[in-house]
């Protein structure tokens, strides 16, 4: 709503997002995501934008109700749905699944996967929301969680050498868990039902199955037949493909090992 009011009075006033940017010392892109409702406005922005689009005090009240919101607005939806989910699949391909993350992998990816960089405040606000979202591995009644990690997510250094280090040991920690199975798809497969993209896919309390899918920022949850059926049986391709549970965790013990 204030990214709306923003742009109203921008319209208005007859400037266009560059030229605003000039005042409050923002990029044209900034501008816009603030207008989208995509990046909370920072600095002097609101004091400024007030006075030089002549909103006469409107932003300076728009902006006392602001909050930074947990997770994206596009995510909300399916977070709502994972919480009480009976069943939870995931299989991943760039990085460790957020349910699974320490910490500091989770910081090291919130560093590194904005473009522009987020504010701390908004980095610690994620990191936070997502370390939250991790009390539905010990909710009871307890869900059943499945993961499918590709070789390269157990690999890839993200935050340096110990980070990732600390982050497979955390991920046997839970993979331990009995209502918990973890599988690594390695390298060496010739066939590959995952060849689209990662997935998450939800079961809910009365049975009925939702998939969420997400790329460059956005995502969106599927319900629809049979697209929904078509992605669960992928998935259950993936898991005869990929290692057994006991051979994955000895697979990730190793690496952890060599580091």
């Amino acid at each position: 709503m204030f990214g709306a009011l923003l742009r109203f009075f921008r319209d208005r006033a007859g400037m266009s997002q560059e030229t605003l940017g000039t005042h409050v010392q923002y990029s044209k892109s900034q501008v816009a995501m603030v207008e989208r409702g995509e990046r909370a406005p920072k600095g002097k922005l609101v004091d400024i934008a007030d006075s030089v689009l002549g909103a006469q005090g409107a932003l300076l009240a728009a902006a006392k109700e602001l909050k930074v919101d947990r997770f994206p607005s596009w995510f909300e939806e399916y977070v709502d749905e994972e919480a009480k989910a009976a069943a939870i699949h995931m299989y991943a391909t760039h990085v460790i699944p957020g349910l699974l993350q320490s910490e500091a992998y989770a910081r090291a990816i919130f560093n590194c996967q904005y473009c522009p960089p987020r504010e701390d405040e908004e980095v610690e606000t994620r990191l936070a929301a997502r370390l939250d979202r991790q009390r539905v591995l010990r909710r009871k009644p307890m869900p059943l969680v499945s993961f499918v990690v590709e070789e390269a997510t157990l690999t890839r250094p993200l935050g340096g050498p110990d980070v990732l280090k600390g982050q497979l040991h955390h991920m046997l920690d839970i993979a331990r868990m009995r209502h918990v199975e973890l599988q690594v798809m390695p390298h060496d497969r010739q066939t590959h039902a995952g060849l689209s993209g990662p997935m998450i896919l939800l079961e809910t309390a009365e049975r009925r199955q939702l998939a969420y899918l997400e790329g460059q920022g956005y995502g969106f949850l599927v319900s629809e037949q049979p697209d929904v059926s078509d992605l669960f049986g992928k998935y259950g391709i993936l898991r005869a493909q990929a290692l057994t549970p006991d051979e994955s965790m000895k697979f990730i013990e190793q690496v952890a090992h060599n580091l």
